[in-house]
């Protein structure tokens, strides 16, 4: 209980939403936390954000293997991770696909650059490995049709990486939503971070322990160019949508839970700021606006204090976050806090025939639960393909410059400007770093 109400305290979440969210969770900690048959993983993507996860992941299984293509980044890895791993050091690898061949692993983590998730995610499906991938799920759209039908063929269990489905915080706001509180919803309104302009930038030796070409993957192969690899890869068209599909994973993920429809029918964007030539080449500030089927508008913006070009900080003076706009009030949320235009509309118990949302909370164990359970996680790889889409749609309607409409159920746009538009729905893939690397 009095942990329960630390929670309430810390989050703003009240308590009898804590309580049953606890209630609901309580088989599959259980469940998590048996020391019989710990899964054994493997960490593929090194970098920052995969060590982190592999870190966290120690709790529910147990580290046999670090890949990356980075031969400082596995080695880093594996010492970081050696003492949590009961003192015992991970082998290395630097082709993931010799990892897949280990009969002894049962899960990998998947903390690559954007533009790896999906070859990997694939041959690990195809290995029959349960997989926790990074966000966005993928780089294109038809990448996501491909990975829902290999994941779902080879029967294993795929959690996508957007752990703010497992906030008891976020997860109240769309409930809230979902069952009327604030009225009929009508609009949603998403700030993100903005990105960030630089360059020109010059090629550079290649770092000693770095396969640069095979980094590149299935991109255009360039000369080394250090802004183009590692923390700074999501910049980059050739490797990631910039914020749009980085934050944009998370908040416009919570967005279109809220809203509960498989897509937006409709979207536009404008940038606000152009990338500088010869540097970056994403937009790191725009405007993207979207319209459902049942009318509902939701609208992406980027904040920054100091842009030249208007942004601004939204309206609760914070970089990001999600506010939700009805007919009889708002709610406003992100990773801090969450607020309301009265308070009292969170006090009141939501009625026993509410709409509930699925429970997690931890987003890891929540997958290692389901490992265990073969029952789909909070965020299988449908939800990953389509919350990826929205934001691949915004970045989409950003490069043409066009209003565009899009069909949730086929897939591929229509109507007016629908051939430039589904020109971006794939991307041409180097060889041999196509479908046929993991086949």
């Amino acid at each position: 209980m009095r942990q329960m109400s630390a929670i309430a305290a810390s989050t703003g979440v009240p308590l009898w939403y804590v309580d049953r969210a606890f209630a609901q969770s309580a088989d599959a900690v259980k469940a998590v936390t048996s020391p019989n048959g710990r899964p054994r993983m493997a960490l593929i993507g090194a970098g920052g954000m995969g060590t982190g996860d592999a870190r966290n992941a120690l709790n529910f299984a147990d580290l046999v293997a670090v890949c990356d293509v980075d031969d400082n980044h596995a080695e880093k890895a594996a010492n970081r991770l050696t003492e949590k791993n009961k003192g015992r050091k991970p082998e290395k690898y630097s082709d993931f696909r010799k990892v897949l061949e280990r009969d002894d692993i049962d899960v990998i983590i998947n903390g690559t650059p954007d533009h790896w998730h999906t070859l990997i995610n694939i041959g690990a499906a195809k290995a029959k490995k349960d997989i926790y991938s990074e966000k966005p799920l993928t780089l294109t759209i038809d990448e996501g049709k491909r990975l829902v039908k290999t994941v779902r063929d080879n029967k294993v269990i795929l959690q996508t990486g957007t752990q703010q489905r497992s906030s008891q915080r976020f997860r109240m706001a769309c409930e809230m939503v979902r069952n009327g509180r604030i009225g009929e919803l009508k609009e949603v309104n998403v700030w993100l971070p903005a990105g960030v302009r630089g360059g020109p930038f010059e090629s550079k030796p290649i770092p000693e322990g770095l396969n640069w070409d095979y980094w590149q993957g299935s991109a255009k192969a360039y000369d080394y160019v250090p802004e183009r690899c590692h923390r700074t890869f999501r910049n980059w068209w050739d490797y990631s949508g910039g914020t749009m599909t980085d934050w944009g994973a998370h908040h416009m993920d919570i967005g279109y839970w809220a809203v509960g429809l498989k897509a937006p029918v409709k979207v536009e964007g404008t940038p606000t700021a152009l990338p500088i030539p010869g540097g970056y080449t994403t937009f790191s500030e725009y405007e993207c606006r979207f319209e459902f089927e049942n009318g509902v508008i939701y609208n992406v913006r980027t904040t920054a204090d100091d842009s030249p070009f208007g942004a601004t900080i939204n309206p609760e003076g914070q970089r990001n976050g999600i506010r939700f706009k009805g007919t009889e009030g708002w709610i406003w949320v992100n990773r801090d806090e969450i607020n309301a235009h009265d308070r009292g509309i969170f006090r009141e118990e939501l009625p026993e025939d509410a709409e509930r949302l699925y429970v997690s909370n931890d987003h890891r164990g929540n997958f290692f639960e389901s490992v265990i359970s073969r029952k789909d996680p909070i965020c299988p790889v449908e939800v990953g393909h389509r919350s990826a889409t929205v934001c691949h749609l915004g970045a989409i309607a950003l490069r043409t410059g066009k209003k565009l409409q899009w069909d949730g159920e086929k897939e591929f746009f229509v109507g007016d400007h629908a051939e430039e538009g589904n020109s971006y729905v794939e991307r041409e893939m180097r060889k041999p770093y196509d479908y046929s690397f993991v086949s």
